[in-house]
C-alpha cells in the first residue's frame, strides 16, 4: 500500500491488535485475524490525513488524541457493513404483528405509549417498516406510540431522516406499501411525511452505557444481524443492558442467524407461530 508520499505503509501483525481491540473497546465490532488486510486497507487513507508515518502511531492518536472520538467516527463509517432492506425477515414481523403487539396491548393500561427500538437501525428501512405496519394495523392505530432508530452511523442516520430511496432497499416489498406510503422522486422513493414523523433517529454506541440512559420502558426491541459481529464480552454487556431497558414482558427479536445460547440466561424463550423470540420474564 503506499499514499503521497509512495512509500508502502505496512501494517503489522501487533498493529492489527492493538487497533482491532480499540474498535471492539468502543463499540464492540470484533475482527477475526483473517480481516487484517481489510482493516488495513480501510484505514491506510487516514494516515497521510494526520501525517502519519505507521499504524503504531495512528493507534497512539485513538489512545491518547484529543480528537480520537472524531476519529472513531471515521473508523466506524469505514468498517461497519450496513445492509438492510424494507420488511427484512418477513416471517419475523408477521410474529411482530399477530402475536408480539397484541401481547403488548394486552398488558396496556389506557393512555399508556408502546415504545419499540430499532437498535442498529442502519439507514432506516426496520424502524420505518415497523411504522408503516403499525399505523395500518386496526389493532395500534390511534395507540400512543414511540418508534426509535439507532446506529452508531452518522452517514446512514442521514439518510434514514432523509427518508430518499433506492429499488434495491425494495427487493422484499410487497407494490401496495410503495404505492401508500411513497412517492417517486426522479429515479429515488421518498417515503411520505405521516410516516416519517413516527420515527425518531439519534446516534448511539451501544458501547457507551451512560448515552444508554434516554432508553427505557421498551416494549420490543429489534437488534437484527448486530450481536453476531460483537465480540463476546461485547455482547453479553448488550444483552444484558437490554434486558434492563425493556419492560417486565418486553420482547428481544434478533435476527435469524443470532442466538442467546452461551451469551445470556436472563432472557426466556418465546416459540410463535412463526418465529421464536426472546423476553424478559414478568
Amino acid at each position: 500500500m503506499t499514499w503521497g508520499t509512495g512509500r508502502a505503509v505496512a501494517m503489522t501483525d501487533e498493529e492489527f491488535r492493538l487497533l482491532r481491540d480499540l474498535i471492539t473497546e468502543y463499540c464492540g465490532i470484533y475482527f477475526a485475524d483473517s480481516f487484517k488486510y481489510l482493516i488495513e486497507r480501510r484505514l491506510q487513507p487516514r494516515l497521510p490525513v494526520h501525517n502519519l508515518t505507521s499504524f503504531r502511531d495512528y493507534y497512539r492518536l485513538l489512545k491518547y488524541g484529543s480528537d480520537r472520538a472524531k476519529e472513531f467516527d471515521e473508523i466506524v463509517e469505514r468498517v461497519t457493513t450496513n445492509e438492510t432492506y424494507f420488511f427484512r425477515e418477513a416471517y419475523q414481523l408477521r410474529a411482530f404483528t399477530d402475536e408480539i403487539l397484541p401481547a403488548v396491548v394486552k398488558h396496556k393500561k389506557p393512555g399508556d405509549r408502546i415504545r419499540i427500538w430499532s437498535a442498529g437501525c442502519s439507514t432506516g428501512e426496520e424502524p420505518y417498516s415497523l411504522a408503516m405496519l403499525t399505523h395500518d394495523l386496526p389493532l395500534t392505530r390511534g395507540l400512543p406510540m414511540e418508534i426509535f432508530g439507532n446506529d452508531i452511523s452518522r452517514k446512514v442516520l442521514k439518510t434514514a431522516r432523509s427518508g430518499l430511496y433506492r429499488e434495491s432497499s425494495f427487493r422484499q416489498t410487497e407494490p401496495h406499501w410503495i404505492d401508500k406510503h411513497f412517492t417517486r422522486d426522479g429515479r429515488m422513493f421518498k417515503l411520505n411525511e405521516d410516516i416519517r414523523n413516527r420515527v425518531n433517529f439519534g446516534h448511539l454506541n451501544l458501547m457507551d452505557e451512560a448515552a444508554m440512559a434516554i432508553m427505557s420502558n421498551v416494549d420490543v426491541i429489534f437488534c437484527r444481524n448486530v450481536i453476531i459481529y460483537f465480540a463476546n464480552e461485547a455482547r453479553a454487556a448488550l444483552l444484558d443492558m437490554f434486558h434492563k431497558k425493556l419492560r417486565p414482558g418486553g420482547f428481544l427479536l434478533l435476527g435469524h442467524s443470532e442466538s442467546l445460547i452461551n451469551a445470556s440466561t436472563k432472557f426466556e424463550l418465546v416459540p410463535l407461530t412463526h418465529d421464536i423470540v426472546y423476553r424478559r420474564p414478568r
